[in-house]
């Protein structure tokens, strides 16, 4: 684990999975259906638990202008600005068990803030910087 400073806030436009894991490709079809190739737009995952215990994902794209998603007739999100501690995972896709491995691990991180999510930023086609927000954050 290591720790990773998102400098400013991002803006994304996002698509709820139907179901998790199952439902992630199709969400990420249905985003990348909305917005247009994903060439020149950054890639997130961004998921959490509901109050009984399911887990929520959210496949997302950062917005190119303010409004965007409403635009799109999507819903937004901001993924704050502050540190977090992450795992990078090269060539995921050949390597899938390491993504829950991963927050498996950094959900046990001392610092790790009540009110956050676990956020995977896409780096290009291969590789995932998997991440969750601290509580040291000047945000949270």
């Amino acid at each position: 684990m290591e720790n990773y400073t998102l400098q400013q806030n991002i803006n994304v436009i996002y698509v709820q999975a139907d179901s998790f894991p199952a439902g992630i490709k199709a969400a990420f079809d249905k985003l990348i259906a909305v917005t247009g190739t994903a060439e020149n737009r950054q890639l997130f995952g961004i998921s959490f638990p509901d109050k009984s215990g399911q887990v929520i994902y959210r496949a997302a794209a950062a917005e190119k202008f303010s409004g965007e998603a409403a635009m799109l007739g999507c819903e937004s999100f901001t993924i704050e600005k502050g540190t977090y501690s992450s795992v990078l995972i090269k060539d995921f896709m050949n390597n899938i068990p390491a993504i829950a491995k991963a927050f498996t691990e950094l959900l046990t991180h001392p610092s790790l803030s009540p009110s956050g999510y676990c956020l995977e930023i896409y780096e290009g086609e291969r590789d995932v910087r998997c991440m969750v927000p601290l509580i040291i954050n000047n945000t949270l």
